[in-house]
């Protein structure tokens, strides 16, 4: 089976997938931003969970398996980006919750940290695409409904850091 995904400015690409252990599909070709996503997940849980600092998880995750396939500049941004704006992405965070984010999971803290620190500064990144790909993720690393959690938080956080965007889909009956 195959999709083909239109990334833009770029050329469709097909995508094919294959079935997991777990009977779910997984894309074989996952593009470089969302391998970025996944190695800045790992170390902001490095972060969160152990404390480390930025530049040693950058160090242990560019030695990782699959990192050079990566967008290291996207990586780049989203580690460094979260750990140095943690404060204003939790403010922005916490008005959406319904618990203190110590008894929220690290993976869904750091999922919400990426999708608001996205939403802030990758303009060029659509909003439902930011959306989707932080529900993935929540998907792949977190817990059983931890997606659903996610979900509803960047829902509330998209009306308000991508406004003008989130109102035309809107007004075109998207939503």
């Amino acid at each position: 089976m195959s999709d083909t995904h239109n990334t833009g400015d770029k050329a469709p690409r097909k995508t094919t997938h294959k079935t997991a252990s777990n009977g779910s599909t997984k894309s074989a070709a996952k593009s470089g931003r969302s391998r970025s996503r996944e190695f800045a997940l790992q170390g902001l849980y490095q972060f969160l969970v152990g404390q480390n600092e930025a530049a040693d998880i950058d160090m242990f995750t560019r030695d990782l398996s699959g990192f050079h396939k990566s967008d290291s500049v996207h990586y780049d941004a989203l580690l460094y980006g979260c750990i140095e704006q943690r404060e204003i992405l939790d403010a922005l965070i916490e008005p959406l919750l319904d618990r203190k984010f110590d008894e929220i999971s690290p993976i869904e803290h750091a999922v919400m940290w990426m999708g608001a620190y996205e939403f802030q500064h990758c303009i060029d990144v659509p909003w439902r695409v930011v959306l989707n790909e932080y529900i993935e993720l929540a998907k792949s690393f977190g817990g059983t409904d931890g997606h659903k959690y996610v979900n509803g938080v960047l829902n509330g956080l998209a009306p308000k850091l991508r406004t003008l965007e989130v109102e035309a889909d809107r007004a075109k009956g998207k939503l």
